[in-house]
């Protein structure tokens, strides 16, 4: 695995995250990136094949989610147990991916996140339109991730 080192800015804004303990340095692991890398596709191949709008909505979110956790393991981190979790791999996406392929995509993550909460816990409807741009979200980050050299 061929992973592009970060970048001087990347690389302050993940030590940022880390000294904020919203991610925990761990050692490389490629098991770890191979199987959210595997999810992550398993996930989006299996898109096409849905007609819940909800259900599709969650199931691309998700594989954007490991996408994210792939691209954290890729570079030895992990996000910590408990509430922020979802957060701190959006902010991860957002400090790795900061420039084209996956910036755009990255800066969806979030949103993507309070739109499946309302959906979950607030009982709100995912419009008809989310789940494409979920879809879309989450094959845009796997793209980024193999163009960073993880899977």
């Amino acid at each position: 695995m061929g992973v592009t080192p970060l970048t001087d800015a990347q690389r302050r804004a993940v030590d940022e995250l880390a000294s904020a303990r919203r991610i925990e340095s761990i050692p490389v692991d490629e098991k770890r990136v191979a199987a959210f890398l595997d999810a992550a596709r398993d996930r989006i191949s299996q898109l096409p094949l849905l007609s819940s709008t909800r259900v599709k909505y969650d199931l691309a979110y998700d594989a954007a989610h490991d996408v994210g956790e792939a691209l954290l393991a890729a570079h030895g981190y992990r996000t910590p147990n408990g509430a922020g979790q979802h957060e701190a791999v959006g902010r991860f996406l957002r400090a790795v991916f900061d420039s084209p392929p996956g910036d755009e995509a990255a800066g969806r993550f979030d949103r993507l996140g309070r739109t499946r909460n309302q959906s979950h816990y607030g009982a709100r409807p995912i419009g008809k339109a989310d789940p494409t741009l979920a879809e879309r979200t989450a094959a845009e980050l796997l793209a980024a991730a193999v163009a960073r050299g993880i899977g």
